[in-house]
C-alpha cells in the first residue's frame, strides 16, 4: 500500500484515501525508478473516435510492481466514465493489460462496466487487448458548439430522480415553469416515463402561442437523442426499454409535429448553463442531486461527445470504500456527492432514519438541522467539503478546468456553504496552483431557479428558414 497523509481527513469517514494524493505518491515512485515504463491507455468507439491517455508506471521488477495494477485499473475505470469506449488498447505493460481483461470481463469484478460499455452503450462488446506501444492509435476526438440558440418559442425539460422540471420560454425569457414530484427509478411500465414527459411538455406549452423547439437534460447517456442507458429507466425490463425508451424521445417529436428536439446528458447540460450564466468556458459541472452527475464545457465553449458520468468515477482508492449499489464499485462518486452520500453519513454522525424513509427525506431533516445549528449536521457537510476538495483535484488531472460549478439539492443553504469553504480549504493548503487557477462557483438565484431549462430549452437550432 502507498502511504498517503491527507492533511485534512474527514471527520466522519477518516479512512478517505483521496485518488489526487495516491496518483501524486505514485508518479513519485515513478520518477525515482531508473527503468520506469511508458504507458498508454486508448478508449475506441465504434465511430472510430480515440481517446488517449499517456503517463508511466513502475518497472516490471520494481518492488511496488503490485501498485501498477491498482493505477492502471483505477485510471481505466475513470477514463471509461469520463470519456467512453468499448474497445481498450493498453500498451507498455503486458502483464497488467492481461490482468486487466480479466477484471473488465462478465466473470470478473468490473462486469457491470462491461456490459454498460458493451453493447448498452455502444451496440459491440467490450473488449481490451495488450498491444505494443506503436500501435497505440493516436487521439481522434471532437467537440462542437451545442445550445445557446434562444430565439423562439421553446420548452425546456430536465429528468432527475425525485423531480421533473418544465420550462417555456420566449426569445430566451422564461414565461412559465414548474418542478412535479415523480420517481422513475423503480418503475417497469415504460409509459410511465413517456407519459410524464409528455405531461409535462403539455402544461408548459400551454403558456406559449406555438411550440418551435423542444430541448430537455436527462441523467444517463443519450447518443443523438437515444437513450442507450440511465438510472432513470432501471426499472424497465430490456425488452421494453429496446421498444418503448430507446427512441422515446423520437416518440415525443412525433407527437410534437417533428419540431427540432434535443436531448443531452443533465450534466452537459448544467456545464452549459454555468458557461452561459457566467459568459466563460472551461467549466466542470458538478450536481449533487439524488445521485451525481457531472459536466464539461471546453475552453474553446464547445461540448465534447465524452459521457462524464462522474458518479461512476473514482475518488476514494480505499480497498473498502463504500459500494455504488448499482455498479458494486467500491469510492466513486456517487456515494459522496449526493443524496446517497448524506444517506450514508448521516447515521455516521448519529441520525437515525427508519428504513422507509427514503433518501430526498433524509436529505431535508439533515437541512432542517443544520440550519438550526446542528453541530452533527455540519459534520456531515464539513466531510462532504473534505473529500470534494481532494476530488476537485483529481478531476483537475483529466479536465482543463477555469471554472467549477456546483449545485445540487445537495450544496443547496448553508451545508452548500460549508461543502465549498471546505474545498477550498483543501485546496489552499494541498494544491496551491489549483487553487489559484480554479473558481469554486455556484448558481445565482435566477440561474437556479431557471439556468437548466434555459440550457435545455437551447439546444436545437431553429431551421434556417425561420
Amino acid at each position: 500500500m502507498l502511504s498517503v497523509e491527507p492533511q485534512h481527513r474527514p471527520v466522519l469517514d477518516p479512512g478517505f484515501v483521496p485518488a489526487s494524493l495516491w496518483h501524486r505518491a505514485y508518479r513519485d515512485l515513478v520518477a525515482q525508478d531508473r527503468a520506469a515504463r511508458p504507458f498508454s491507455i486508448a478508449l475506441v468507439r465504434p465511430d472510430g473516435s480515440v481517446f488517449r491517455h499517456d503517463s508511466r508506471v513502475l518497472s516490471a521488477g520494481h518492488p511496488a510492481a503490485a501498485l501498477t495494477l491498482t493505477y492502471a485499473e483505477r485510471l481505466l475505470k475513470f477514463l471509461l466514465w469520463m470519456k467512453g469506449g468499448s474497445r481498450i488498447l493498453v500498451g507498455g505493460a503486458d502483464e497488467v493489460a492481461v490482468q486487466l481483461a480479466k477484471i473488465y470481463h462478465p466473470a470478473g469484478a468490473r462486469a457491470f462496466d462491461f456490459d454498460f460499455m458493451g453493447d448498452k452503450v455502444f451496440g459491440q462488446a467490450f473488449s481490451l487487448s495488450a498491444v505494443a506501444l506503436d500501435a497505440i492509435p493516436a487521439a481522434a476526438e471532437t467537440s462542437s458548439p451545442m445550445g445557446r440558440h434562444l430565439e423562439g418559442c421553446r420548452i425546456g425539460f430536465d429528468l432527475g430522480g425525485s423531480d421533473r422540471k418544465a420550462a417555456a420560454l420566449i426569445d430566451g425569457e422564461v414565461v412559465f415553469s414548474e418542478e412535479i414530484a415523480w420517481d422513475p427509478y423503480f418503475q417497469q411500465d415504460p409509459s410511465y416515463h413517456l407519459e410524464g414527459v409528455h405531461d409535462s411538455l403539455r402544461r408548459a406549452a400551454a403558456h406559449l402561442p406555438r411550440v418551435d423547439a423542444i430541448g430537455g437534460s436527462a441523467a444517463g447517456v443519450y447518443v443523438n437523442n437515444e437513450v442507450r442507458v440511465g438510472s432513470l429507466f432501471r426499472g424497465v425490463p430490456r425488452d421494453a426499454f429496446e421498444k418503448h425508451i430507446r427512441r422515446m424521445f423520437f416518440t415525443l417529436q412525433e407527437r410534437w409535429g417533428g419540431v427540432p428536439f434535443e436531448v443531452a446528458n443533465d450534466g452537459e447540460v448544467t456545464a452549459l448553463a454555468g458557461s452561459m450564466a457566467m459568459n466563460d468556458n472551461a467549466v466542470l459541472g458538478v450536481s449533487m442531486g439524488t445521485s451525481q452527475a457531472g459536466g464539461y464545457v471546453t475552453p474553446a465553449g464547445n461540448i465534447t461527445t465524452w459521457l462524464n458520468e462522474l458518479a461512476f468515477a473514482p475518488i476514494d482508492y480505499r480497498p473498502n470504500g463504500p459500494r455504488d449499489e448499482w455498479s458494486g464499485d467500491g469510492g466513486c462518486g456517487a456515494q459522496y456527492f449526493s443524496q446517497q452520500g448524506v444517506g450514508r453519513l448521516a447515521p455516521l454522525a448519529g441520525f437515525t432514519f427508519a428504513a422507509s424513509v427514503p433518501l430526498p427525506e433524509r436529505l431535508i431533516a439533515v437541512q432542517e438541522a443544520m440550519q438550526a445549528g446542528n453541530p452533527r449536521a455540519r459534520q456531515i457537510y464539513e466531510t462532504i467539503g473534505d473529500c470534494f476538495g481532494y476530488a476537485i483535484a483529481h478531476y483537475a488531472d483529466f479536465y482543463d478546468v477555469r471554472n467549477l460549478l456546483v449545485l445540487g439539492r445537495v450544496s443547496s443553504g448553508e451545508g452548500g456553504e460549508v461543502i465549498l469553504a471546505r474545498a477550498t480549504r483543501v485546496l489552499r493548503d494541498e494544491f496551491p496552483a489549483l487553487a489559484e487557477k480554479i473558481k469554486l462557483r455556484t448558481p445565482d438565484e435566477k440561474s437556479k431557479r431557471h439556468g437548466q431549462a434555459t440550457a435545455a430549452a437551447s439546444l436545437p437550432a431553429l431551421p434556417s428558414s425561420r
